[in-house]
């Protein structure tokens, strides 16, 4: 089932190979900032997420630099978009909200969520209601009510 890996042979690959994937977003930066996401997906939709969202962002926006990555064991995927060209970033990212809602629809009807490991957050706040009916942003609320009842942990920022 998998036609290309690489497995670490010593603890000593193992680090290199961890710090091949840290330093992703640092590699990326160098070439400008780019939209990002953090989503999930089921292990078995991955596949044919990044089949879909990378056709579909290349109908709207033509060619795009799309680095994945993350941990795909699980289903988290950061799915990081630019252009080819950095100078040409300023205006791709000035439609983020488009880029968004694409990969954010294909995730959510393969069954994902257009949030992982780094939850919602502000970016993600009005998103939200896009994906999730009332009756679900209402439990959201109570469990946010139940584990923080004086309103002090990150006030504002998701709910």
């Amino acid at each position: 089932m998998i036609s290309d890996a690489a497995v670490a042979a010593s603890l000593a690959q193992m680090a290199d190979l961890w710090a091949l994937r840290e330093w992703i977003s640092e590699a990326q930066k160098i070439e400008g900032i780019s939209v990002k996401h953090d989503i999930s997906l089921p292990v078995s939709r991955i596949p044919e997420f990044l089949d879909a969202a990378g056709s579909a962002l290349a109908e709207h926006f033509g060619p795009l630099r799309i680095v994945a990555f993350g941990h795909a064991g699980d289903g988290n995927l950061h799915y990081n978009l630019s252009r080819f060209n950095a100078a040409e970033n300023t205006a791709f990212i000035a439609r983020s909200a488009e880029a968004n809602q694409i990969v954010h629809d294909i995730v959510t009807s393969l069954g994902g969520s257009i949030s992982a490991e780094h939850g919602l957050g502000q970016l993600k706040r009005d998103e939200i209601r896009r994906y999730k009916s009332g009756i679900e942003l209402e439990m959201m609320r109570g469990i946010k009510q139940l584990l923080d009842p004086a309103g002090i942990m990150n006030p504002g920022k998701v709910l």
